[in-house]
């Protein structure tokens, strides 16, 4: 992943992972952090440091002794970091062989252990864009294979395409988590570094995304030339990756003011179910664009222009399940309408698992374009067949595949002070905890979480825990806009009556005026109980739910409203936290 600590010490049953800071007389929390995250990571990742005692060491070189250092540990085996001076690191070591150290580890074996980590999408965007491949960050094994399956599918048919000046469409599809984002990611920079010509570009609409990933590697990028003493600015950096990560919709803009093809060969378009209809469509192009009689979806539209090029193009569609929470959204069977009716000299791949009734002139069935193993939270594969229960509103189906979730806590409380200790107990090292609620929970408001506050999601995603913008502060609660397709170690979902208990079924709601109003459009339906799939379904590592309580002296919070979903959610498997 691009991190390296400067010592390890395997000795007596106990592992040492140790950070200097030559030169340094303080113990900053920035530095803390760092080695914390080096344990939690061979803690998590590394197979033979699994089930070892680990102790993290900071060691500030010029630093005054003594410095306290009761060693604490955590119950999962790590400890919380000792900070010692150069002159206190034999001693420490030495102490805690003596109180704490046992059966010898053998140095050979535990060298060979297998580093499998599960980054988070910045993370792995970060390891791609330096270089590393698909297999170095993927823990599972299933999943690490089923990405390498996928990305050699995909870049076969792209060689394909290159070698008989073929125009072709791929549909990669997988379950929440699976790693669609990461196969699309590590296609735009493989292509990069092997094809720079081709100008493979990663496009979304998930405007968040965009920018949390834009600022990730940017920052990552100066602190890498820093480090190499080479010469570089943030201007600069952002340049480079807004060239490779896009916002579609620029993408669109300047395909409208020019009828030439774009530069980009292969176009990877994050979230394809998500592009606009025709009614959405015309309407944005006729009233903010000035394209008076434009009639065209945008999938019809974004095939138009890569259709420009003379000879081969490859468009790559990652397709997201039961995430639709815009109005508009087209879903994936537009662009299969717009190959049929435009585009039926294009050549079509696409999975087993995409069901659809369009029959294409040129399409190929490829089993390798699905991904099978959700990867997101390395303690729970099984995470996204339980909210998707929870959403159906089966509880008996949920509570029975949280038993398999035994490693991934799921809490449920109406103290929402209680909710913020549970996450800060919880966070260690550089981990990332966060509110989140539905972007149209109004009467959540009196708890503190206010989802008209709109969150700075670079800020909110990236800064350090003492920034009050960033999502450790657990001060502003961000919604499934905010969040889709990004993720954090520890979260707490903000639940509110927009999506309460009616008998045995879900009752969506929407918030106008001063009242509750009754949702009965399908699709805004769908949105509403797909806002709460997205907001369930991203944690890495354990979630809490708050639900009210409620007030009588408020018709807008009435308690049975809250009380039906406390007991659904604790009925379908969450615990109420002590």
């Amino acid at each position: 992943m691009g991190r390296r600590a400067d010592l390890i010490v395997v000795i007596d049953g106990l592992i040492f992972v140790v950070e200097y800071k030559v030169g340094s007389s303080q113990f900053d929390r920035s530095s803390v952090d760092q080695v914390y995250g080096y344990g939690l990571d061979l803690k998590h990742f590394h197979e033979t440091s699994h089930t070892a005692s680990v102790v993290p060491i900071l060691v500030a070189t010029h630093a005054e002794e003594p410095v306290d250092n009761s060693l604490q540990w955590e119950d999962d085996g790590l400890a919380r970091p000792l900070k010692v001076s150069a002159d206190g690191l034999a001693p420490a070591i030495n102490y805690v062989c003596r109180i704490w150290g046992g059966q010898p580890i053998g140095p050979v074996e535990w060298a060979e252990g297998r580093y499998r980590p599960t980054p988070t999408i910045v993370e792995a965007a970060q390891a791609l864009y330096r270089g590393h491949d698909v297999e170095e960050i993927s823990r599972s094994e299933a999943g690490a294979e089923n990405l390498t399956h996928t990305s050699d599918y995909i870049a076969s048919a792209i060689e394909d395409a290159k070698r008989n000046d073929r125009k072709i469409i791929c549909f990669i599809t997988g379950v929440p988590g699976s790693g669609k984002t990461l196969a699309g990611l590590n296609l735009a920079t493989a292509r990069q570094r092997a094809h720079g010509d081709e100008h493979a570009v990663f496009l979304s609409g998930n405007g968040p995304l965009v920018e949390v990933l834009r600022e990730a590697l940017a920052n990552d990028a100066v602190d890498i030339a820093r480090v190499a003493g080479e010469k570089t600015s943030k201007v600069k950096e952002n340049r480079r990756a807004s060239a490779f990560i896009q916002n579609i919709h620029h993408f669109r803009d300047d395909a409208l003011s020019t009828e030439a093809a774009p530069i980009e060969r292969v176009a990877i378009f994050d979230e394809a179910q998500r592009a606009w209809d025709v009614e959405q469509t015309s309407k944005f192009m006729q009233q903010k664009k000035g394209q008076l009689g434009f009639s065209m979806s945008e999938p019809e539209f974004l095939l138009s222009v890569m259709d420009r090029h003379d000879g081969w193009c490859a468009i790559i569609c990652l397709v997201g399940g039961g995430q639709e929470i815009n109005t508009g959204e087209a879903g994936i069977a537009e662009w299969l309408r717009a190959l049929q009716r435009s585009f039926p000299h294009w050549q079509a791949h696409i999975p087993e698992t995409l069901e659809h009734k369009i029959d294409l002139e040129e399409e190929i069935t490829a089993p390798a374009l699905h991904l099978a193993t959700a990867l997101r939270s390395f303690r729970a594969e099984r995470l996204s067949d339980f909210v998707g229960e929870v959403i159906k509103g089966d509880a008996e189906a949920a509570r029975a595949i949280s038993h398999e979730l035994q490693d991934f806590p799921l809490f449920v409380t109406r103290d929402m002070d209680a909710a913020r200790s549970w996450l800060r107990s919880n966070v260690r090292g550089n981990e990332r905890s966060g509110l989140l609620a539905s972007s149209n929970a109004a009467r959540l408001k009196p708890y503190g979480i206010f989802t008209k506050a709109k969150i700075e999601p670079a800020k909110w995603f990236l800064a350090p825990p003492e920034d009050v913008r960033s999502s450790n502060a657990l001060e502003d609660a961000a919604t499934e806009f905010d969040v889709q397709g990004l993720e954090l170690d520890w979260t707490c979902v903000c639940w509110d009556s927009n999506f309460r208990r009616k008998g045995k079924v879900w009752e969506t709601m929407q918030f106008r005026g001063t009242r509750w109003q009754a949702v009965n459009d399908a699709a805004r339906q769908a949105f509403i109980a797909n806002s709460y799939r997205v907001l369930l379904t991203r944690a890495r590592q354990g979630m809490v739910v708050f639900v009210p309580e409620g007030t009588l002296v408020d018709k807008t919070r009435e308690p049975e409203f809250y009380d039906a979903i406390f007991e659904f959610l604790r009925l379908s498997g969450f615990k109420p936290l002590p």
